[in-house]
């Protein structure tokens, strides 16, 4: 019998293929990245991790206002640690990790890390207000009622229908880690504090 051969150019297109799914299986929602599943269910994932520098995307422009009408800007914020946590107040798991994203926040403000939170299918802003004042956030959300900042991210980085997801942001603008689903502060603390512990 004869060798078969295959292309040379379906070869390196199956190589391409497989390798942009080890990419994505890196930060896809229960992929190595994640430690929840998806939707705020909990997940079979591998523990959250933070990937290498060279392996990381940068963050897309994110911009808006916030709930009050305030001018926000991630591009403002270069140079420190930003952790984006998406939420809505319509989403239970939201609420149940609402409580550790502010002790978070509040232990890691002195080492350079900011949080910013990004509001999501809540067409009215008094209702994710009274979600802030609930739980006595002190970190700026941006008002996305139709999704259209979650889209700018590429899906293996962020899915958008996954509420609530939180990215860990490097001091170059940088995904570091991110987590699809519900985040305790016992997962979280480390990943924010490897980043910022990181050399500018």
């Amino acid at each position: 019998m004869g060798v078969v051969r295959r292309p040379v150019a379906a070869v390196a297109a199956a190589a391409l293929a497989a390798a942009g799914l080890a990419v994505a299986a890196a930060w896809a929602p229960g992929g190595p990245a994640d430690g929840r599943g998806g939707s705020g269910g909990t997940g079979t994932g591998a523990a959250p991790a933070v990937a290498e520098p060279a392996a990381r995307p940068a963050a897309p422009e994110l911009a808006g206002t916030d709930l009050d009408g305030r001018r926000v800007d991630l591009a403002g914020l270069r140079g420190q640690v930003v952790v984006v946590n998406v939420w809505g107040s319509w989403c239970a798991p939201c609420r149940a990790e609402a409580d550790d994203l502010e002790r978070v926040s509040r232990q890691t403000r002195a080492d350079g890390v900011l949080f910013l939170g990004i509001n999501t299918r809540d067409r009215d802003r008094e209702a994710a207000r009274s979600f802030v004042r609930a739980h006595g956030l002190d970190f700026p959300s941006l008002h996305d009622p139709d999704g259209a900042l979650l889209l700018r991210f590429p899906p293996s980085v962020l899915n958008p229908q996954t509420v609530p997801s939180t990215l860990v942001v490097d001091r170059k603008g940088r995904v570091a880690a991110a987590i699809g689903g519900s985040v305790t502060e016992e997962q979280l603390r480390p990943l924010v504090a490897r980043v910022a512990g990181e050399a500018p």
